[in-house]
């Protein structure tokens, strides 16, 4: 059986914050707010293998009022949600993601985090692809107050 599921998340961006994006700290003068660390590409992949999973949704699995999520690296949240799909007797065949922002151009970081979130997932950096885009300076994202993620994310179960 094959099943496939979708994430979405989105953050606002604010002067001296750390950015953590794709499981590492990007260099840059704006970071994502949040409850946890705040990384919309994880939260996006997490929402996406809990969806594909037919598990509820990351506020419900970490809601941001609990003080434990408080902070918290979301590499864990998201080893957490591995251990939720695996335990359902699923695995990941493959994760396509876009994440979307004005600035920093990330491009050259993309290889980190396909490298972190890789080795956090226990899976091959083949079944990882990370995209960036910009808004072309249109919008919340254009106009540098906040960055979104997408994630879609096959996952088969053995018989």
């Amino acid at each position: 059986m094959i099943r496939i599921g979708f994430g979405f998340d989105t953050h606002r961006l604010e002067e001296n914050c750390d950015f953590w994006l794709g499981g590492i700290l990007v260099p840059h003068s704006k970071g994502s707010v949040g409850h946890s660390d705040a990384d919309v590409l994880i939260h996006a992949i997490i929402d996406a293998l809990l969806g594909a999973s037919g598990l509820p949704d990351i506020g419900s699995q970490f809601p941001d009022f609990s003080v434990e999520f408080k902070g918290i690296d979301s590499k864990i949240l998201l080893s957490r949600t591995m251990e939720m799909i695996h335990a359902k007797g699923f695995s990941i065949g493959n994760i396509d993601s876009t994440i979307v922002l004005q600035r920093p151009k990330i491009s050259s970081h993309i290889p980190s985090m396909i490298k972190s979130l890789s080795e956090v997932m226990k899976i091959g950096e083949d079944r990882l692809s990370i995209k960036a885009k910009t808004s072309e300076n249109l919008g919340f994202i254009g106009r540098e107050e906040g960055i979104s993620a997408y994630a879609s994310v096959l996952l088969e179960k053995s018989s």
